[in-house]
């Protein structure tokens, strides 16, 4: 650990060594000069844009002057033209070479033409390219269109047509347009006679027939006529493409209407929206639009959301009634690019001037930085958990060095703290946990030895449960106290004091003051010792235990370093995590014994429940368990790769407990089913009595056939008979009832017969029954009493219908394949006589080995830790079979685990041997392992683990404690070996 009090340099505090002042200085006079500069800059160029916009609106007026100057002139002249006042309309044709030429001399003239108040019209059309001859449809080498429109006053008749020429004025087609609906009189340009004026200018608009923006002069003669000139302004769209100052600048003319008329992107203006119309200013750009409907502000700026603008708008005269707008916006930005780029500069000179200026700072500035970047790191490192990284040089700095001399004893505290962290987590079991706890204590606290006491049973008294002397744990069994009581009078007062709410205490202690601890001190040879007593406490304060660690004293000045109150605390604090970790292993422990006597519980409950299963669920797991522990200590190839965890080993512990706990939902009667007609009573007795009717029927019979006279021997002797075969036909009822025998064909035949036999009921079936009963009897008719019945009866009330929560969905999530009778229960009595083999029905055999469906669900189902998660498919596979024709999912061998193969062993074994079933005898060693062998060469059960169980002997082992002596005869086990297949 370093000590910045054994420094060998002479140091200052931070404030001397910043000599960087200076350097904010020079940045501070660089910044100022930098924003007067860029705001005088910004003030000129602002200034300057108002004049650009002032030049730019005269360009505009100088170009519409330019337009429209020259046509009015030329219409001045040719108004007066005798051609063009004349009131002879054929004479009009005159005008074709003054207007060619007048079209000729001026470009931006797109069509001259002239009307009359009569409506006569007559128009020239310069077809200067292929796109407006496209348009009009006129021949490819056409140069004019002439179109003439003469309407006679009285016959109301209308004369249109359309003639084209080439350049020389010869005539190429003439179309005669009928139904002509153009009338020059209804037109904006068109001057009434008792206008105001004589001349006038239209609003512009765009041509429809040449799609170009334009205007129309017109003008009055003294005459009936008007003539008008189609002037085109695209020339204006060009002047203001070239007064952009900037990329992103705005500049649009445009009408009273808010349509654009002139703007430097042409092409814009011919795809408005609307074809016919010009575009919205809007459209345009929306900047445009907000400003000409929202207006700028007082320093003739808008802020559209996106950009800043600098705008302005002027009214330009062009002739009309309403005149022209013209508006123009620049990006603030673009135009105030070069205050930018000279506060930039600026910025740059100063940093210059600063890099030469200031070397000596800049150097000085690194040496001051570099132990902090340092310290950075150390702090990254100490974030990653790393506590190795390096210590950082010394600073001359002081209050820098002394926060690496506190960063190295954080790095040391830390680590420590999560290495005893770390080691006290990586332990799963109580005792190498406590273990733990006193080494890593001892370590820190470099005592010599250290004990830990434990509360005994939630009682004050506490129990030792660890002793470390020079690093040896010792035997407990050897001290001679190991249980203090606080409550005693005569316990040590340190001991008293950490039950009276101290923490921890501190105290030298001599031979005669140790108490119990003497033996401690006779083994470290010491006749005084420092003691350190931690209580140990819960997250509820509540005392757990204590820690006592004994330090010799050696009498010098060190003893007093590890007596300091901070390392008692970091000891405290160790302590601390101890605690809750012994806390938290205890109520592991305690949880996990009160999961095992639950567990235990159920399964002695399934055990009671049937008296013929008794001690089932309690013997196969300690038979699977010897299997388990063979199979681990096993070095044969298919079982040296198998070593069970102590989780692992839980696990199966607990599965082979539940691996029948479905069976809680399996009535007792079929479990116990002893004979064939019983359920919950023997139904064989209700047969019997009716063979006893029908031996009475012999007897009555035979006394009414004498009271009519006849023959006493003969009927005597069909009486006799009758009843000597009705008994037989009992017996053999009777002996079918216990299942025993498998039943040959000709039993079936002969019960078949026996039950075709009739007696008579007269009393009502359906009386003093339960509702349910009443229920299925109501699917057969009635019959009026007396009733001929069977002897042996299969009627409709003995089916009971299975309810839907009943069956199993093919595509059940857990992969069960069991075939469902349709049937819940089947009670017909000659079905369940007929019984091939044992004593259960389809159905009732159904419902036994539905008994481990419930298990798997009632297992997958329980919220259990992640390494118990496979008890279900242990414990639900011990009735599946190796060849897959097992339930209830059909598994294969290599599709279960070895767990659940051992316990399928595991419990046929038991219920071969057991001695407590109804249905059966018990079975010795040698037929049990025969039946096994036999399993084992049809593929019904692990063929290695087969092996292993009879090589091991584990079936004597599991005999000679739970099997009668007499069930225990000789076993060979090479000639079950062959029977089973395993050996040649």
């Amino acid at each position: 650990m370093r000590n910045s009090a054994h420094s060998h340099r002479r140091q200052y505090p931070l404030h001397a060594h910043i000599s960087a002042m200076f350097t904010f200085l020079l940045l501070l006079l660089g910044v100022v000069l930098g924003v007067f500069n860029y705001q005088q800059t910004t003030r000129i160029i602002l200034d300057s844009s108002q004049k650009l916009f002032s030049y730019i609106e005269q360009d505009v007026q100088d170009d519409l002057l330019d337009a429209y100057q020259p046509i009015r002139h030329a219409l001045n002249l040719l108004i007066l033209d005798s051609a063009a006042t004349t009131d002879q309309v054929e004479l009009r044709t005159g005008l074709l070479q003054p207007f060619v030429q007048a079209l000729e001399d001026n470009h931006t003239l797109s069509a001259l033409y002239l009307g009359d108040d009569n409506g006569n019209f007559f128009l020239v059309r310069p077809l200067r390219n292929q796109e407006i001859r496209r348009q009009l449809k006129a021949p490819p080498q056409a140069s004019f269109e002439v179109w003439s429109i003469t309407r006679a006053a009285r016959q109301g008749t209308v004369n249109s047509k359309k003639l084209y020429l080439d350049a020389n004025l010869k005539q190429l087609e003439q179309r005669n347009i009928p139904n002509e609906l153009y009338d020059p009189r209804v037109r904006s340009w068109f001057i009434a006679q008792d206008a105001d004026k004589n001349q006038t200018t239209t609003s512009p608009y765009l041509f429809f027939t040449t799609h170009e923006v334009g205007t129309t002069l017109a003008k009055r003669s003294t005459a009936n006529t008007v003539m008008g000139a189609d002037v085109t302004l695209s020339q204006l769209s060009a002047t203001l493409a070239d007064h952009q100052t900037t990329p992103g600048t705005q500049i649009v003319l445009y009408g009273d209407n808010g349509r654009a008329i002139a703007y430097p992107d042409f092409n814009k203006l011919l795809n408005a929206m609307d074809p016919t119309k010009l575009p919205k200013v809007s459209e345009l750009n929306p900047a445009l639009g907000l400003l000409i409907n929202q207006g700028a502000d007082a320093q003739q700026r808008l802020d559209d959301g996106q950009r800043q603008w600098v705008v302005s708008r002027f009214k330009v005269d062009d002739g009309s009634a309403n005149g022209l707008q013209l508006a123009m916006m620049v990006p603030q930005d673009e135009l105030l690019a070069d205050a930018y780029q000279l506060r930039w500069q600026g910025a740059l000179v100063t940093l210059g001037a600063l890099v030469l200026c200031l070397p000596m700072g800049w150097v000085t500035s690194r040496l001051l930085v570099r132990p902090l970047r340092e310290l950075v790191r150390e702090a990254d490192a100490v974030r990653r958990f790393d506590f190795n990284y390096p210590f950082t040089r010394q600073s001359p700095v002081l209050e820098i060095d002394q926060m690496q001399a506190s960063m190295g004893r954080m790095k040391e505290t830390l680590a420590s703290f999560f290495e005893i962290t770390s080691s006290l987590s990586a332990h799963t079991r109580f005792e190498p946990l406590l273990q733990s706890v006193l080494f890593e204590t001892l370590k820190i606290a470099q005592a010599e030895a250290g004990l830990i006491y434990l509360t005994k049973n939630d009682s004050t008294q506490l129990e030792l449960k660890g002793l470390i002397i020079n690093g040896q744990p010792q035997d407990l069994a050897t001290q001679p106290a190991p249980v203090l009581n606080p409550d005693d009078s005569q316990s040590p007062e340190w001991l008293r004091a950490l039950f009276e709410g101290h923490d921890s205490v501190a105290r030298s202690l001599t031979l005669e003051q140790a108490g119990d601890l003497q033996s401690v001190m006779d083994e470290l040879g010491s006749q005084s010792v420092h003691l350190i007593g931690i209580r140990l406490h819960n997250r509820q304060g509540e005392t757990v235990g204590i820690l006592v660690l004994v330090l010799n004293d050696s009498g010098s000045t060190d003893d007093q370093d590890h007596l300091r109150a901070d390392r008692i605390a970091f000891i405290q604090a160790v302590s601390g995590t101890a605690a809750v970790a012994i806390e938290s292993q205890r109520l592991q422990a305690r949880q996990k014994q009160l999961l095992d006597a639950l567990i235990q519980l159920l399964a002695g409950a399934i055990d009671a429940k049937s008296p013929y299963t008794a001690s089932h669920c309690q013997r196969v797991p300690i038979l699977t368990l010897m299997l388990a522990q063979a199979a681990a200590a096993s070095r044969q190839p298919p079982f040296e790769q198998y070593a069970p965890t102590d989780e692992q080993w839980e696990a199966l512990r607990i599965a082979a407990w539940l691996h029948d706990c479905g069976k809680v939902t399996t009535p007792e009667y079929v479990v116990d089913k002893a004979t064939k007609l019983e359920t919950l009573y023997d139904r064989i007795h209700e047969i019997r009595t009716r063979f006893e009717v029908l031996k009475r029927d012999a007897w009555v019979n035979y006394w009414q056939a004498r009271a009519l006279g006849g023959d006493d021997q003969q009927l005597a002797h069909l009486r006799d008979a009758c009843l000597l075969e009705l008994d037989d036909d009992f017996a053999f009822v009777a002996q079918c009832n216990l299942g025993g025998e498998a039943m040959m064909e000709a039993d079936l035949q002969r019960l078949n017969a026996i039950a075709r036999r009739t007696w008579t009921r007269t009393l009502d079936d359906r009386l003093g029954v339960s509702w349910e009963e009443n229920k299925r009897q109501s699917t057969r008719q009635e019959q009026a009493l007396p009733v001929t019945e069977s002897l042996l009866a299969d009627k409709p009330e003995h089916l009971f219908t299975r309810p839907e929560a009943d069956l199993i969905d093919p595509e059940n999530p857990w992969g069960f394949k069991l075939e469902v009778p349709p049937y819940k229960f089947n009670r017909g009595e000659l079905y369940n006589l007929s019984t091939r083999r044992g004593t259960l029905t389809r159905e009732e055999r159904y419902i036994i080995n539905n008994h481990i469906v419930q298990t798997i669900l009632m297992l997958s189902s329980l919220p259990l830790p992640a390494y118990l998660s496979n008890i279900a498919e242990i414990a639900g596979g011990h009735h599946e079979k190796m060849d897959g024709s097992g339930y209830p999912k059909r598994l294969k061998r290599e599709e279960m685990s070895l767990e659940a193969r051992m316990m399928a062993i595991a419990d046929i074994f038991e219920a071969l041997t057991a001695s407590d079933r109804p249905y059966k005898r018990s079975k010795t060693l040698s037929e049990a392992l025969n039946i096994m062998a036999a399993m084992c060469h049809d593929a019904h059960i692990d063929p290695q683990l087969f092996a292993l169980f009879m090589h091991e002997q584990i079936y004597l082992q599991y005999a000679r404690q739970f099997l009668d002596p007499q069930q225990i005869d000789t076993v060979d086990i090479h000639a079950l070996m062959l029977k089973a297949g395993l050996k040649n």
